[in-house]
């Protein structure tokens, strides 16, 4: 089995592969302050780590990349292969400068990179990326701060407001402070969403799919307007696909 890790500012994404399959999927919280051996104790209790042979990682923390190489290194004996210069992709980008564009969005162009219309993949998690992707190529990119990202900012630089869950309220219109910044960011990321993907159509001229990923899609996909699918395991689709095009041919 081949273990995959998309670790984003929030949660690390876990998945198991065999094949080219994904069979199961697991959720750790983001803790740059957790040991690599506490990280690995954790798995062990999700995961039969003997059925290991290979570890692949897609990463926007560098420090928790390093605690997750060192248990592969020397806990499972296994290179890793880490999304980065140097490793096949098979994804063009064309951006102002395409060594800036992260693990996470290339490996979520790379999850798409054989539909036959031309996709934009959001991916709703710690910041909310919009990847505009055409004939394998990352065409534009869109960071916006996610909904984490905005209680917090409400809540540190307000007074009164207070921590809230991210729970969908009844109405849109809010009649206490709870329900009120409950509203604001879930049905406001599902407008933001909708009025992005009417900006970019406009821009593109184009009549791409849409597809939803990241922790908070399963909340947000049933307020948007437009016709989307949501695909929670994207970015690890396309993190597996970049190890196989990344290990040796056999003769």
């Amino acid at each position: 089995m081949i273990l995959l890790f998309d670790v984003g500012n929030t949660n690390i994404s876990i998945g198991i592969s065999e094949g080219n399959r994904i069979v199961d999927s697991f959720r750790l919280n983001t803790e740059v302050t957790k040991t690599a051996d506490e990280y690995y104790i954790a798995m062990k209790s999700l995961i039969d780590m003997s059925q290991i042979h290979a570890v692949a990682i897609s990463s926007v923390v560098p420090r928790i990349t390093e605690k997750l190489k060192d248990i592969s290194l020397r806990l499972l004996k296994l290179e890793p292969l880490i999304v980065g210069p140097g490793v096949k992709t098979g994804i063009n980008v064309k951006t102002d400068n395409p060594k800036e564009v992260g693990a996470d969005l290339i490996c979520g162009a790379v999850a798409v990179e054989d539909e036959i219309t031309s996709s934009l993949v959001i991916d709703l998690g710690t910041a909310i990326k919009y990847i505009y992707v055409k004939n394998k190529t990352i065409l534009g990119v869109i960071i916006t701060p996610g909904v984490s990202i905005s209680i917090k900012a409400l809540v540190g630089n307000t007074a009164l407001l207070p921590d809230i869950d991210i729970e969908v309220p009844k109405k849109v219109l809010g009649t206490n402070t709870i329900t009120c910044m409950q509203s604001g960011v879930t049905y406001g990321v599902a407008a933001q969403v909708d009025g992005l993907i009417d900006r970019i159509k406009a821009e593109t001229k184009d009549s791409f799919q849409v597809i939803l990923t990241g922790g908070l899609s399963q909340t947000i996909a049933p307020l948007c307007n437009h016709p989307l699918t949501r695909d929670p395991d994207l970015v690890l689709k396309g993190l597996l696909k970049i190890y196989h095009r990344n290990q040796p041919i056999s003769k």
